[in-house]
């Protein structure tokens, strides 16, 4: 079984790393991802032309930490 709540927090962490215009990030990620967290309000509608998304501020948030803790190195062994 697939745990799509851990999907959904890889793809916000990994939109961050798309990060532009600073609230935006482009939407080269799975569908139905997308729908799920534009349905929670991390991003604005998927469904459009456009290439890219909003994240909400509730959303960018999330993603800057998710990446942060999912990518990010600890401080360096001394």
């Amino acid at each position: 079984m697939i745990d799509t709540d851990r999907i959904d927090d890889a793809v916000l962490a990994l939109m961050y790393l798309g990060l532009h215009d600073g609230v935006r990030a482009w939407k080269g990620f799975d569908w139905e991802a997308l729908d799920r967290l534009h349905r929670n309000g991390m991003i604005s509608n998927p469904i459009s032309k456009t290439k890219s998304v909003m994240f909400t501020e509730a959303g960018l948030r999330r993603s800057e930490r998710l990446f942060n803790d999912m990518f990010g190195r600890g401080e360096p062994d001394r």
